[in-house]
């Protein structure tokens, strides 16, 4: 949005009329008024508007002439909240002290009105190239500043100390130089000496302490040294006693397959008994119960007595024969079953005398184990009590380590929200004072420009036109906070001259 005011100073003999304004972007209005002063003589009139930091109410001010022939000087102060028009009112109404606006729109200057420039400069946006890090730099050139010179001051301190023990020492060495020393060194002799001999005494008690130590110390590395060997022994005999238990398993399952064996022979052995027994029985019975039944022809002369005689030797010998090859035969099975039977006795006795001997063997293996397994325990608890201690020592050094770490980062994100915040206010303060100074730059321009053209008017080469340009910036929602501060309001003028008509 831009506003452009053409105006001119009439008088008499001279005029002059200037405006200047400053309107930041915490206003949304603006207003801006031109005051023409018409004397017979000399007339200045002037008026600054600011509105920085967002304050509605700008500020009027304005110095008018008289109309005294002589010249004079008047003027008022004042407020107003409207915005002046072209001619058909002003800020004041007529004007303060002798000023009037006059109806209407003003009349077009001899070369007509002037086209309104803008300088583009003005409209480039800063380039502030902060580095953030020069306020860190700064702090730290500082802190190192005093912490040298404490350092310096505290070295001072003690040169000074020094000097003085060094005079103290000299004066203690002058007396004692000056006193008499025969005396004195007879006296300290003793003394020294019992000194020295309290000395040798501590220095041979801690000589035997040292031997009475290293004596302890060796025995106590022998005898970690022989826990050392007990405990590899009993690993070893640990391992062995394992294999030997798998031995013990493989001979009693053997052992339980000859006891089967030996029940299932004595079953089979006292079965073949009872069975020979009864077969003998039985063959005693038939032979016992045999009954010849023989028919007899009575009517030939035979010799029965010699025939039964035959028959009867006859039968008697197959029965010696057929009872001494039963005898036989059953002897031979009896011998070759008692054989067998003290065979399976031995194995059974060898049997049993290997059991014992594992049996004692697995006791003994047994208790061996458990003190094996005992002291495994004790040691393994040890170890493991060292570890837990050693853990929870780790675990809690951690913690603190942790804790501590926490504490410095907590310290340093405040430090670094501190320095976020002094960063962006001194880049406020940086902004505000970069504005100070633009407006400063505007108003000695402006003012430069009003004496040229003052000079210019006196001397009669310029023309009578002054051409101002309103530039409004953009509304304050499109800036930050901390933007709007920057944005300024800026009226520039192109052109001024004088109007004698």
């Amino acid at each position: 949005m831009s506003r452009q005011l053409n105006a001119g100073a009439g008088g008499c003999s001279r005029g002059f009329g200037s405006v200047s304004a400053i309107v930041s972007s915490g206003g949304r209005s603006s207003c801006t008024s031109l005051s023409r002063g018409r004397s017979r003589h000399c007339v200045f009139g002037s008026r600054s508007l600011y509105n920085l930091g967002g304050i509605k109410s700008i500020s009027n001010s304005m110095i008018g002439g008289g109309w005294r022939l002589s010249g004079g000087f008047g003027g008022g102060f004042g407020t107003s909240g409207g915005a002046g028009g072209f001619g058909g009112g002003g800020l004041f109404g007529g004007g303060i002290g002798g000023g009037r606006s006059s109806p209407g729109f003003p009349i077009c200057p001899p070369g007509g009105i002037q086209e309104v420039t803008i300088n583009q400069n003005l409209l480039v946006p800063l380039n502030l190239e902060i580095d953030p890090e020069i306020q860190k730099v700064r702090v730290q050139e500082r802190e190192q500043i005093k912490t040298l010179n404490n350092k310096f001051a505290s070295f001072i301190d003690k040169v000074r100390f020094l000097e003085q023990q060094n005079k103290v020492l000299e004066t203690k060495w002058n007396l004692l130089q000056q006193q008499p020393t025969t005396n004195a060194g007879n006296n300290l002799e003793p003394a020294f000496e019992a000194y020295i001999g309290s000395l040798r005494k501590h220095l041979d008690s801690l000589v035997g302490e040292r031997g009475r130590q290293d004596s302890e110390l060796k025995n106590m590395q022998d005898l970690v040294e022989d826990l050392k060997h007990k405990y590899v022994k009993k690993a070893l005999g640990r391992v062995h006693v394992l294999h030997g238990l798998r031995d013990l398993d493989a001979a009693y399952m053997k052992k339980v397959e000859m006891e089967a064996k030996v029940a299932a022979m004595t079953d089979e052995i006292n079965f073949l008994r009872a069975l020979y027994e009864t077969e003998l029985a039985q063959i005693q019975r038939q032979i016992s119960d045999t009954s010849v039944i023989l028919s007899m022809d009575n009517n030939r002369a035979l010799d029965l007595d010699g025939i039964i005689a035959e028959v009867k030797a006859h039968y008697e010998d197959m029965a010696n024969r057929s009872r001494a090859e039963a005898n036989s035969m059953y002897q031979g099975k009896f011998q070759e079953l008692q054989v067998t039977a003290g065979k399976h006795d031995n194995d059974l006795k060898n049997s049993k005398l290997e059991i014992s001997e594992l049996t004692r063997l697995i006791h003994r293996l047994q208790a061996d184990l458990e003190n094996v397994k005992k002291q495994f325990a004790f040691f393994f608890s040890l170890q493991c009590a060292k570890l837990q201690s050693a853990v929870a020592e780790t675990e809690e050094r951690g913690e603190l380590t942790l804790k501590d770490a926490r504490e410095k980062l907590v310290e340093l994100e405040m430090a670094l929200q501190k320095a976020k915040e002094e960063t962006a206010r001194l880049l406020r303060d940086y902004q505000e004072l970069l504005n100070i100074k633009l407006a400063l730059d505007i108003e000695i321009a402006t003012y430069k420009t009003l004496l040229e053209g003052e000079e210019c008017r006196m001397s009669g080469e310029c023309a009578s036109a002054v051409n101002i340009c309103n530039l409004y910036s953009p509304p304050p929602d499109h800036y930050s906070a901390q933007d709007r501060v920057g944005n300024s309001f800026l009226v520039v003028i192109t052109g001024l001259g004088s109007n004698d008509a």
